[in-house]
């Protein structure tokens, strides 16, 4: 049975499913979770595709590239993707124009586009005589990017909260030593993240107690070319030679303790991606303001007894006011080992 046929059926749900399994794959940030599979008049699923951040292929493209590295044939398939195809002009070209030039037949979407600037897909390939209509498992598919979706109605950039931290959820030591709780693998793995963020933001107190470099770095210690901007947030002065400023021209100093206003500064300057990295006074601000769309929490296994704590006060008074979270599957995996630590990839859980 042809799948396009099979609406709502199981062939089809399996080729949704395979489209959301492959947008796990990807990493969160200023970009929505998509994936695409391209399938057969039979339903066999041909190739997959995701997106990787920022600047890469989007899923469309990606299977596409796949496809023609292959030499398929794309007359007879339909490409199922977990969000309507773009249809706007950013780092990449949209897609919806993409998988026209390509001759798909066929386009399946899980999630409707409802932004204001890459809606529109649909009606792009429609016109160009390609078949189009929503697919089964709509709803999956809009969870899968629902804090997404809220960043881009409040118009402020995706937050990652990163933590490392020892198995009492320390930060520090008593006599403030901090370096390292955790491992070589952990750190690197850190870096990452540096490396897919438009900014890299701590407070000015942790700029003044351990003078960070924030920048993204290889396991190697190379410096790449493109860099994240280094944000300090606070009052305080931040010093000439404090080594955040570098000489790149990627820092700045947002003068507020208040978080909706640090992102709405950033978001004003381009940045739509995130990562906060401490201290706790600015983690536990981020929190108390539900401002941390997902969590980076690498979790060391040593125990310290004393020292500072990872959060501050976060305002909960009783068990029913605690901020809950649920591990996250995309991005790799919700939990991996990385040399004796722990990272576990966790996004906020739904109000009860």
């Amino acid at each position: 049975m042809h799948p396009q046929r099979d609406h709502g059926g199981d062939a089809e749900r399996a080729a949704m499913r395979a489209a959301l399994h492959a947008a796990a794959r990807g990493p969160r940030g200023a970009n929505p979770l998509v994936g695409a599979v391209l399938v057969d008049a039979s339903g066999r699923i041909l190739h997959e595709g995701h997106h990787r951040g920022a600047g890469t292929p989007h899923a469309e493209v990606d299977v596409l590239q796949r496809a023609a590295a292959a030499g398929t044939d794309l007359r007879g398939t339909t490409m199922y993707v977990s969000l309507e195809p773009c249809d706007h002009w950013g780092r990449t070209g949209p897609c919806s124009r993409a998988i026209v030039a390509a001759g798909v037949p066929r386009v399946v979407y899980g999630a409707p586009d409802r932004t204001t600037a890459a809606a529109g897909g649909a009606r792009t390939m429609r016109a160009a005589g390609v078949e189009v209509r929503p697919g089964p498992l709509a709803d999956e598919a809009e969870a899968l990017n629902d804090r997404w979706a809220e960043t881009m109605r409040a118009q402020r950039p995706f937050v990652t909260l990163k933590v490392a931290q020892s198995l009492d959820a320390r930060i520090a030591a008593a006599d403030g030593t901090s370096q390292w709780i955790t491992s070589s693998s952990a750190r690197e793995h850190g870096h990452d993240l540096r490396a897919l963020a438009d900014a890299v933001l701590v407070g000015t107190g942790t700029v003044l107690a351990d003078d960070p470099r924030l920048t993204a770095r290889t396991g190697e210690g190379a410096v790449p070319a493109r860099q994240p901007l280094r944000v300090a947030m606070g009052l305080r002065p931040v010093p000439e030679r404090a080594r955040v400023r570098g000489d790149d021209g990627l820092f700045r100093q947002v003068l507020t303790h208040d978080p909706h206003a640090a992102l709405a500064e950033l978001y004003d300057a381009g940045v739509r991606h995130v990562l906060v990295e401490g201290g706790a006074g600015v983690a536990a601000a981020f929190l108390r303001a539900d401002l941390v769309d997902e969590l980076a929490l690498y979790q060391a296994p040593l125990l310290l007894g004393a020292g500072r704590p990872a959060f501050e006060d976060l305002g909960v008074g009783t068990l029913a006011d605690a901020s809950r979270w649920r591990l996250d599957p995309a991005g790799g995996g919700p939990v991996r080992r990385l040399g004796p630590d722990l990272w576990l990839h966790l996004r906020p859980a739904p109000a009860c």
